[in-house]
Formats: C-alpha cells, sequence, structure tokens
C-alpha cells in the first residue's frame, strides 16, 4: 500500500487545521482571531485561497490570496538566487618534473585564467621511470609555481604525494 502523496510548502484552504485562525485580508490589513471556517468562507467571498503564513504562531496567520500567483513569484525568487550563485570548480592542471619553460608559460597563463574566474587549480606532477628519484626536482617545479601564484591565490593543499604524482590544490584569495 502506497502512501499518499505529500505536499511541500504551506497548507492552503481545507488543509488548514486549526479551530482559531488569526487572518490577514487581500489588502494586508489585519482582521483578528476568527474560526478557521469563518477566515475560508471570507476567502472564497473574494474569489481567492486562504493561505497558513505562520504556522507555529499561536493562532496561527492566515492570509487571503491568490495561491497560484504566490507560487510563481516563490518559484521566480528561487529561478533568482539559483542564478546569482556561483559554482566553484577543480580545474587540473599537469604538469611535468622537466617541463620546458614555454610549455611552463602555457600553464601558468590558463591557472591565471582559471583563478580570475573564481576557480580552483589542482597542479598535478606526475613522475615517470627513473623521476622517482629525483623527486627534489618535482618539488621545485611546484614550489616555483606556488611562488609565482603568491599574489592571486593560497595554497589549500600543500604538495604531497600519491603513488606517482604530487597534488597541490591552490584556491583564490
Amino acid at each position: 500500500m502506497t502512501a499518499p502523496p505529500t505536499r511541500d510548502g504551506p497548507r492552503v484552504n481545507e488543509e488548514i487545521r486549526a479551530a482559531q485562525v488569526r487572518l490577514i485580508d487581500q489588502d494586508g490589513e489585519m482582521q483578528g482571531v476568527m474560526s478557521a471556517r469563518d477566515a475560508l468562507r471570507r476567502a472564497y467571498d473574494v474569489g481567492l485561497d486562504l493561505l497558513e503564513i505562520s504556522p507555529n504562531a499561536d493562532p496561527p496567520v492566515v492570509k487571503i490570496l491568490d495561491f497560484g500567483k504566490y507560487k510563481y513569484e516563490a518559484q521566480k525568487k528561487k529561478n533568482e538566487a539559483k542564478k546569482k550563485q556561483k559554482v566553484i570548480e577543480i580545474k587540473e592542471i599537469k604538469v611535468r618534473p622537466n617541463i620546458d619553460e614555454n610549455d611552463y608559460q602555457v600553464k601558468m597563463r590558463a591557472m591565471k585564467s582559471f583563478i580570475e574566474e573564481g576557480d580552483k587549480v589542482k597542479v598535478t606532477l606526475r613522475f615517470r621511470g627513473r623521476e622517482m628519484a629525483h623527486q627534489d626536482i618535482g618539488v621545485r617545479v611546484l614550489e616555483r609555481i606556488r611562488n609565482e601564484m603568491d599574489g592571486l591565490t593560497k595554497v589549500e593543499q600543500m604538495p604531497r604525494m600519491e603513488n606517482r604524482q604530487m597534488i597541490m590544490v591552490l584556491s583564490p584569495r
């Protein structure tokens, strides 16, 4: 047996269970405490809905308004808030211990553009074969990156080894 579908949001019209309610009419005027039945009758008389604004108050506060319009406005506010928020992504830059100077400059420009966009940058330095014996070269490359990006970024995760690669995470200041 399935449960009846539940609806999120405020209670409307017959869903309001309180015996006594504090009514605010469609013009925003306080009408006072009355029975929920009388408040519902008043809402139907003007062709609108009765919406429970503050269910935890004693007695609950209800307002006469157009529920369809209320839902539309709430959805619009939610979409507007979603538009304004920025999702921070983690961009990855891969380098090698013996990276050429021009390649290094290209990677630095890419890192700077990612940071300016507000994204975090994960710098991955991969070792191959015998390069594992010279990890100090890799550490120097990461130190150089950290020093050049010092004004724009802060180190969120210091360089650390994971298998055959060294990882450092930079985030915008």
